[in-house]
């Protein structure tokens, strides 16, 4: 039985929100740390995140915008968005106490670099331990403290399974993984797969299209992310299978809402953030590197980018030449 700690959480969003929760209901004591101090005060004034309004702040969670709030901090879990990590956290770094595990929670890859978040924070942190945590899992749903089960992973199993034992708690379950990589591209690589969904089910293309669409992408993402160095088993558990399988099927995720939306010809630009959006291109890209075909993740690109519209896509990837399915 692991004994309380001060857990900080960089990130004030749904997905902060929620783990400052699930946290709390570790026992620990929390500081969320959001980066705008007008949110954070009135996060505090009403017990209430601006971004989870639904959710209630128990009294063991301290809001603030300062970063020297992680000072005290036993674990750090870094909840800001993929793309703004590599400049949020250096404000971060100064006050951290050397030697404390860091957790990336975003699920995407860096487009300047192609790195992985993880790999993002031990290059600006590099004398603290760095694991992941990933999985099926909507911020609504954690902060409401139903079931759910997640991955966290590190190279160091004695870390994995220390941060996996210190976030355990009622309704939250997490399972130690010694593949970061594979975590990590299942979190990733199934955003742009959700939005891919999402389109096939806002153009009404019916069910047997999005089943193909979610089966051949899951090939995609299998292909791509042991090119890159995963461990095949990894796909198919909670980080890889099990959140595609949550983020393909439900208007609850930003990715298949941005889809939907496209595939229904519907205005964007809901400010929701959808990772995949920024994901896309550059995973095509890492493919392209890896010799690694992957036309479902290539079509959303193209799409995201304004290259082409939905029903070129559609008959581009109708039009591939047959081939066998285990080729």
């Amino acid at each position: 039985m692991m004994g309380p700690l001060r857990v900080a959480v960089f990130g004030a969003g749904a997905w902060g929100t929620a783990l400052a929760l699930v946290a709390a209901r570790a026992g620990h004591d929390v500081d969320l740390i959001g980066r705008s101090l007008d949110r954070a005060r009135e996060a505090d004034r009403s017990r209430r995140s601006p971004a989870l309004p639904e959710a209630e702040l128990p009294a063991g969670v301290r809001t603030g915008a300062d970063p020297a709030l992680v000072a005290d901090a036993d674990l750090v879990l870094v909840c800001v968005p993929a793309q703004a990590t590599r400049t949020a956290l250096p404000g971060l770094a100064p006050f951290l106490a050397r030697g404390v595990p860091l957790v990336a929670c975003a699920k995407g890859i860096d487009r300047q670099t192609g790195q992985l978040v993880g790999e993002v924070i031990g290059g600006l942190v590099p004398n603290s331990p760095v694991a992941v945590l990933s999985g099926p899992g909507f911020a609504v749903d954690v902060a409401r403290g139903l079931p759910t089960a997640v991955t966290v992973a590190a190279e160091d199993e004695v870390l994995a399974g220390w941060v996996a034992t210190a976030l355990a708690g009622p309704g939250f379950r997490p399972y130690a993984s010694t593949d970061p990589v594979g975590v990590q591209l299942g979190g990733a690589l199934k955003n742009v797969l959700a939005i891919a969904s999402g389109i096939v089910a806002g153009r009404r293309l019916g069910a047997s299209a999005e089943a193909a669409v979610v089966t051949r992408g899951f090939v995609e993402l299998r292909r791509l992310a042991a090119a890159w160095g995963a461990r095949p088993e990894t796909a198919m558990g909670l980080s890889g299978l099990g959140d595609l399988i949550l983020t393909c099927r439900s208007l609850q995720s930003r990715n298949f809402s941005l889809g939907h939306a496209i595939g229904a010809g519907e205005a964007l630009g809901d400010g929701k953030l959808a990772e995949g959006a920024a994901t896309a291109a550059i995973a095509v890209e890492r493919a392209g590197a890896f010799g690694i075909e992957v036309p479902i993740m290539a079509a959303v690109a193209a799409i995201l980018a304004g290259e082409i519209d939905v029903d070129d896509a559609i008959d581009r990837l109708l039009a591939r030449p047959l081939k066998r399915e285990d080729g």
